[in-house]
């Protein structure tokens, strides 16, 4: 990072849940371990060199879910997050407390990471149960991730409380200040879309003087992981790097994106975007190192300059 610029990251919190009275916050943690370099590289979330006895522990006492572990490092964490929100700080701070240990070292205050929100708000997902009379049931989005592992289609994403919600404290001022406004390549209905649903974030980025790019997250005609194919089919959106930047929508007309990066093998939609006023180049979309993600987000200035 150069010595003259802040960087602001905006998480998404829509997917954080209660477990064994923990509040635990997926994104948040991810985005804090991975730039303070304590990320497992290998599975992509949690703590680098994590061991499980307590869930080891808690399975052989019958205690549920099983099929949501917490690492013994990781507890740690949700222990200390869960004491300072019961003693009544609100999520942002700490957010901030935790950022102290594994931010503050390497980046001082040139890195700020916020949750979207202070408020409670969660991700649920429709799927077909035949033995409801209403042919449904409805699951948080962990359980439809780690113990369907997203195999089921989403008959519907439901948000509680998400239009209820105001945005945490530093996040519009962020937007409303920034030189450059990035929407990465993360799953656009439940990570992105919860953070643009938000009441004010997206007026704040229609608002903002900065320019807006966004990465695509479908390559190819898929997501590279996660489950973006299954939740943009429950909203009826076209699963393209074309179709994700078109319901995103160009500022000019009411939408959010000034610029779109598709992938070199998606080069052939950039007519579409730039018919609908959003800037669109392709290159190489893959993080496949440090150099290569490097070479996207200079992608993504260089595009809308």
């Amino acid at each position: 990072m150069a010595t003259d610029a802040h960087v602001t990251v905006v998480a998404n919190n829509a997917d954080d849940w209660w477990i064994h009275g923990l509040k635990v916050c997926p994104d948040l943690d991810t985005v804090m371990y991975t730039l303070g370099d304590g990320i497992d590289l290998e599975r992509g979330w949690g703590r680098r060199a994590e061991t499980w006895s307590a869930k080891e522990e808690l399975a052989a006492y019958g205690v549920e879910p099983t099929w949501f572990g917490l690492g013994d490092r990781d507890i740690a964490t949700h222990l200390v997050r869960t004491q300072m929100l019961e003693a009544g700080y609100p999520l942002s701070q700490v957010t901030q407390a935790l950022c102290r240990r594994w931010l503050e070292p390497a980046y001082g205050d040139r890195l700020t990471l916020l949750p979207m929100t202070d408020d409670r708000v969660e991700t649920h997902i429709a799927v077909a149960d035949a033995d409801s009379p209403s042919g449904k049931r409805v699951v948080h989005f962990q359980e439809y991730w780690v113990r369907l592992r997203a195999e089921v289609p989403a008959e519907q994403v439901v948000f509680v409380g998400l239009d209820q919600t105001t945005p945490a404290p530093g996040v519009v001022e962020a937007i409303a200040g920034a030189d450059l406004v990035v929407l990465p390549p993360s799953n656009p209905v439940v990570s992105v879309g919860t953070i643009l649903g938000v009441p004010g974030i997206r007026e704040a980025i229609r608002a903002t003087p900065a320019r807006v790019v966004g990465l695509s997250p479908i390559v190819g005609a898929s997501h590279v992981r996660g489950m973006a194919e299954q939740m943009l089919n429950s909203i009826g959106v076209e699963v393209s790097a074309a179709g994700v930047g078109l319901n995103y929508g160009a500022r000019s007309a009411g939408g959010v994106l000034d610029g779109w990066l598709v992938d070199e093998r998606d080069a052939d939609q950039v007519a579409r975007l730039e018919a609908a006023g959003i800037a669109a180049a392709a290159v190489p979309l893959m993080m496949t190192d440090h150099e290569a993600t490097a070479a996207m987000a200079a992608a993504a200035i260089e595009l809308v300059g």
